[in-house]
């Protein structure tokens, strides 16, 4: 009985292990985020104030952290997330690259990703 009990709790604690690990893959790239702010936002300025409240939606659509918007997926095609995480270099020319971008490729007059940031705008547009 003692040992069933002992088997059913090692059951329970491997699902929470595997359960937290899951979850923690949804969550943004702290090194992106940090190399993002560190190139663009300045303090005081309506980025810094956007980007505050934004949080993981400068990336990631509000329903789901797993969903990301038009600049989450640009940045995402350049950059892995466990391989380049540290990677401070890389990092930095993807977002350059990035904001050479067309926010709305399919517009044609479309402002590019890096337009929208010198006019302290989101990338991803606005959280809704």
């Amino acid at each position: 009985m003692i040992r069933d009990f002992r088997y059913s709790c090692l059951a329970v604690v491997g699902v929470a292990l595997a359960a937290g690990g899951l979850t923690r893959e949804a969550f943004a790239i702290k090194q992106f985020a940090d190399e993002f702010k560190a190139m663009y936002v300045k303090e005081g300025t309506p980025l810094a104030a956007a980007v505050d409240e934004a949080k993981c939606n400068v990336c990631h659509l509000p329903a789901s952290k797993k969903e990301r918007n038009a600049y989450g997926h640009a940045l995402a095609e350049r950059l892995d997330k466990k391989e380049d995480a540290k990677n401070v270099e890389k990092i930095k020319k993807a977002l350059e690259e990035v904001a050479a971008l067309s926010s709305d490729p399919s517009k044609p007059d479309a402002p590019t990703f890096g337009k929208l940031i010198e006019e302290g705008k989101l990338p991803g547009g606005p959280v809704k």
